[in-house]
């Protein structure tokens, strides 16, 4: 575990899971990463670049009440030198008002089916406008949203080996969630890398004692896309409330929904107004993995990455088609890589409403 040869290897991993279904031994690379990580940095103490990213959700907390000075600063190229950040990327922009603090205020319609939303670190800081959409879409189909207090999600912790950290988080889930979910009223998450990790690492994060209680959770925890899919099967909703114009759109599927769930899910809630037509496009990780792609020393490697399939396409998209991913850092990287903007899912159906 102190290995410099290891390090460098596993320094190119971006953790986007695949090769927990493609290998044919389905060996879990991203799980092997973040013990090494945590192994490594045991004597090999973490930079300040990585203990930012590991606590951006603490981080973001803090600042938030000054975010035009920290996206100002962020920004600045001294910065993003001192941090080891690439000049060409562009931070993502810290809200001045969180998603928790907009629903605190927000009047919903109450109605018999409710749902627990996972208030997850990216949207309640950065992607605000698709946590509100998400919300409002969710009650006018029909459903009381209920925001509980609880921690992030520990995917950063998880990503740069601070198990202990993540490991403190999805007990403190679990616990909570635990005694609030069920199969009436389930658990559900708009940023898949956070929601999935209930799936994914929790079980085998915690203590055997509540490894039973993670996967039981777990069985009742859900992507937004997979939960309206789902509801859509059974017949609770429906297309009449959506446009019935035509519409092309072109979906990136997140690296975990690939593996951990499925792209189908986003097809057919992205196919629920009647005359959209949905492009998959057959690309492999975007490139920008978390923090990866903002990294100076893996920029370059992002960008071919995305290169590879997932640009060529966009840029052969037609003229007036949307763009949807669901991923944070997804998004992101298409922006960048082909000044598109794209939208989640959730968005696409919002957008889509009469």
């Amino acid at each position: 575990f102190d290995h410099p040869e290891i390090k460098e290897a596993m320094d190119l991993c971006v953790s986007c899971k695949a090769c927990k279904s493609e290998c044919p031994s389905n060996v879990d690379m991203a799980t092997l990463k973040a013990e090494f990580l945590f192994q490594y940095q045991k004597t090999n103490p973490a930079s300040l670049r990585t203990k930012l990213i590991a606590h951006n959700a603490r981080v973001n907390a803090i600042t938030q009440r000054f975010s035009g000075l920290y996206n100002f600063i962020g920004n600045h190229s001294w910065f993003k030198k001192r941090m080891g950040l690439h000049p060409n990327r562009r931070l993502p922009i810290l809200k001045p008002i969180t998603l928790r603090n907009w629903f605190s205020k927000y009047k919903q319609t109450k109605h018999s089916k409710s749902v627990y939303l996972f208030c997850d670190e990216y949207t309640n800081h950065y992607d605000v406008e698709i946590g509100k959409k998400a919300i409002k879409l969710l009650n006018g189909l029909g459903y009381t949203v209920q925001i509980p207090k609880h921690p992030e999600s520990a995917r950063a912790y998880i990503s740069k080996g601070f198990l202990k950290e993540a490991k403190a988080i999805a007990t403190q889930n679990i616990h909570i969630f635990s005694a609030l979910v069920s199969n009436q009223i389930p658990l559900i998450g708009i940023e898949p890398s956070a929601i999935l990790g209930f799936r994914d690492e929790y079980p085998n994060l915690v203590n055997p004692d509540l490894k039973q209680s993670a996967e039981a959770l777990a069985l009742n925890t859900f992507t937004i896309e997979e939960f309206i899919a789902n509801e859509i099967e059974r017949s609770n909703i429906d297309a009449s409330p959506f446009t019935k114009r035509s519409q092309t759109v072109y979906y990136h599927g997140h690296c975990h929904q690939k593996v951990l769930s499925s792209n189908s899910y986003a097809e057919t809630i992205l196919k629920l107004p009647l005359n959209y037509k949905i492009q998959t496009i057959d690309a492999g990780c975007c490139g920008m993995a978390g923090s990866f792609g903002y990294e100076q020393e893996h920029y370059e490697l992002s960008q071919q990455m995305g290169e590879d399939r997932l640009f060529p396409s966009l840029r052969a998209a037609e003229k007036n088609a949307i763009v949807a991913a669901s991923g944070t850092s997804c998004r992101h990287q298409i922006k960048e890589g082909v000044d598109k903007t794209a939208l989640h899912p959730i968005e696409v159906l919002y957008n889509a409403l009469n």
